[in-house]
């Protein structure tokens, strides 16, 4: 998670799996007197792992025709050369609308570069051709990414009439990924593969070991500047590239080594036999991630502390032609014991998908429609037990898809979503049958899985109740809501000018009421700390007056029953002290509504106010501080040679007068709104849970491991 400015109207966000954010507040280091403006730093977290990928005996693997599971077998596919790379268009309007073709500019399509030479890398290794992949972030800046493939063809390209190497790397859409004979099975992003690093890189090297030669080649921003050469002799293949994203495309081109750690860690755990060796010359970290079991360790990783329902998860795994493709899917289900999330991580060719799609539609109805045909026929349900639901089933449940399958159909120009629908088919079909055969073979274990999705039918009755309570009739009237006394309201009734300040107490609400524009602003005090929604149950979270309060304000309702269209302000601001207390709140404020509310983020509808922590005044003129550094600077620049400047500290909002608050804090010509918005879903999930949730051990060492990242820390 991070904190950006912005003040357009978002549309509704699509519905999502559970994405990661880090609750980290994130403070600007300077304030901006009039626009609302991004955080200058990014949060640094860490994230989950993840495995999965067409494995099982040799015999298995040869049942699916094209695919090939170890190295040196084509299992059909023929030779890589020159005549093997399609030439689709050139790179003209790459740099132009980088973020056509790499999602953004920001962080997220910064580590998107990586991800594309490595997936390239990886896609060498599916074909039975790579077993190592080293990737290193460079002290100067830049990353190396290298494996042990075939490396890619030098010789001249029959169309171009260019060295194939140079055609990859300045023309769009040109790469083997587009010849099924070289390729059967590939990720990367759309085909735009490594071209599209070179032309949003200001430098760019290529290095190719193939037919006992070595040759290296060079670019900038796209063009070439060393033309191809042999540099030497060497025995193994493989290919190098080096490269140096460029500042003057990127907002920041600092790479994170925990998310680049973390998507190799996932990449090594889908591909058992891989090996990838990850160094960070910054900080002197190596990591070497090599797995050799499949999706089991996958669940296992994601259960983390929670205990599992089952001993073992339940494996399924599938290969062969299916509707004229070949197809392949690897699965693994199990469920944590006392656990309420879902956890579902898909994959199609080696690609994360994080919206689902196709495979996870049919691997979600064939587990509903499955267990509930086997309880019936096993008299597993009583006469008056209610049918099961979805998500009962999925309450709880930890899973990995893994599918393969040549030429896939995605939604989106990032892959977010498998749009083919013959893997839903195939995926449910392979569900139905052999999570039916498990359940038969073990009726016990069955008949687990069974009461736990019925305790957790009885939970959601019992939630639903008290959902309802969050919709009555007039939403929009407070009286009529319920909504207590201290909500101060807006007149306005249109939700894309109204704002909801969400304050700590009293004190600071008097403040904001009568600080704030009447208009379009309106103040909801919250008693003390909210509840810390990670470690309680719904029921519990629900009953809870605060929390009860807030969802009222919202209008919305929460969970399955968000309904974007009763959104009553499209800016819900978080506002508490400048102190550890006040980052506390927000933290909690922001697990409640990531946990709950996670489409009000993903809409770009939360906000985090940035009050001031010092006055400093001198005579008529004054000025103001967020933090201890700023008033330094602000001392050694705008007050510098002036002795006798009143430096005075505000405990809370509730000591600022309502004048001082509104033109620091609420005034939209000069106030500073951190929007918060996701980016890396992943971490975040797993800070949410690592930071908020039950285990104090872990937390304390993640804060010991980050503290060096930690600043501007007032106690």
């Amino acid at each position: 998670m991070r904190a950006t400015s912005g003040s357009r109207r978002p549309a509704e966000p699509p519905r999502r799996h559970p994405r990661c954010r880090d609750p980290t507040r994130l403070r600007p280091t300077s304030r901006a007197p009039v626009r609302e403006r991004p955080a200058r730093t990014a949060a640094r977290c860490c994230g989950d792992t993840a495995h999965g990928a067409l494995r099982g005996t040799p015999r298995q693997r040869s049942g699916l025709p094209g695919f090939v599971a170890t190295a040196r077998h084509n299992g059909g596919v023929s030779s890589y050369s020159a005549k093997s790379i399609s030439v689709l268009e050139g790179l003209e309007a790459v740099r132009k609308r980088p973020g056509m073709y790499i999602g953004s500019t920001d962080t997220g399509g910064l580590h998107h570069l990586v991800w594309e030479v490595v997936d390239n890398a990886v896609d060498e290794h599916l074909a039975g051709h790579a077993a190592r992949i080293g990737v290193t972030l460079r002290a100067d800046g830049g990353v190396e990414v290298s494996d042990d493939g075939r490396g890619i063809p030098v010789e001249r390209h029959p169309k171009e009439r260019k060295p194939a190497v140079e055609v990859v790397l300045t023309k769009l859409h040109a790469g083997g990924k587009f010849d099924q004979q070289a390729y059967a099975v590939s990720g990367g992003l759309h085909g735009v593969g490594v071209s599209v690093v070179n032309a949003l890189s200001r430098r760019t090297e290529v290095e190719v070991v193939r037919d006992g030669k070595r040759h290296a080649i060079a670019f900038s921003r796209g063009k070439r500047t060393s033309p191809l050469a042999v540099t030497g002799r060497a025995k193994r293949s493989g290919t190098t590239v080096r490269f140096w994203p460029d500042e003057q495309v990127f907002d920041a081109t600092a790479f994170d080594d925990d998310m680049v750690a973390t998507r190799l860690r996932e990449t090594c755990l889908l591909n058992p036999g891989l090996r990838i060796d990850f160094a960070d010359e910054r900080s002197g970290r190596s990591e070497t991630f090599s797995y050799r079991k499949g999706l089991a360790d996958f669940v296992t990783l994601l259960l983390g502390d929670d205990e599992a329902l089952l001993a073992r998860p339940i494996a399924i795994t599938r290969a062969e032609t299916f509707e004229g493709k070949a197809l392949a899917c690897d699965i693994a289900v199990n469920w944590a014991a006392g656990g309420f999330d879902e956890r579902l991580r898909s994959y199609v060719n080696v690609i994360r998908t994080p919206d689902g799609g196709a495979h996870e539609e049919g691997f979600r109805k064939a587990i509903t429609g499955t267990i509930n045909r086997w309880g019936e026929a096993s008299k597993v349900f009583a006469r008056s037990d209610p049918r099961l639901t979805g998500d009962d089933l999925r309450e709880g449940m930890v899973a990995v898809i893994s599918t393969k399958m040549p030429d896939p159909q995605f939604e989106g120009q990032t892959k977010g979503k498998l749009g083919s629908a013959v893997m839903r088919r195939f995926v449910e079909r392979c569900v139905n049958e052999a999570l039916g055969e498990w359940l038969d073979a073990n009726p016990s274990l069955g008949r687990k899985v069974v009461r736990k999705a019925k305790i957790s039918a009885k939970a959601r009755e019992a939630a639903r109740a008290a959902r309802d309570l969050t919709r009555r009739k007039g939403i929009l009237d407070s009286a009529s809501a319920g909504l207590p006394g201290k909500l101060a309201d807006c007149s306005s009734r249109n939700p894309e000018e109204c704002e909801l300040y969400v304050v700590e107490g009293d004190s600071a609400g008097g403040s904001s009421k009568l600080a704030r524009d009447r208009h379009t602003q309106a103040i909801l005090p919250l008693r003390g700390k909210v509840l810390n929604v990670e470690r309680a149950q719904l029921r519990r979270v629900l009953a809870n007056a605060e929390i009860g309060n807030l969802i009222k304000a919202v209008g919305t309702g929460v969970g399955d029953d968000f309904d974007y269209s009763r959104l009553r302000y499209h800016k819900v601001v978080t506002m508490s002290d400048a102190d550890v207390d006040g980052e506390h709140i927000t933290t909690l404020l922001l697990t409640f509504f990531y946990r709950l509310m996670p489409k009000l983020v993903d809409g770009g509808h939360v906000y985090i106010a940035q009050p001031p922590l010092y006055h400093l005044r001198k005579g008529t003129k004054t000025a103001y501080a967020m933090n201890d550094r700023e008033r330094d600077r602000l001392l050694d620049t705008d007050f510098k040679g002036q002795p006798g400047v009143d430096v005075s500290r505000f405990k809370g909002l509730g000591e600022m007068d309502p004048e001082q608050l509104w033109a620091t804090t609420m005034d939209p010509r000069r106030r500073t709104l951190l929007r918060v918005n996701v980016e890396h879903a992943e971490h975040c999930d797993r800070v949410f849970g690592l930071l908020m949730g039950e285990s104090a051990a872990d937390r304390r060492e993640w804060i010991e491991s980050n503290a060096v990242y930690a600043g501007n820390i007032d106690a």
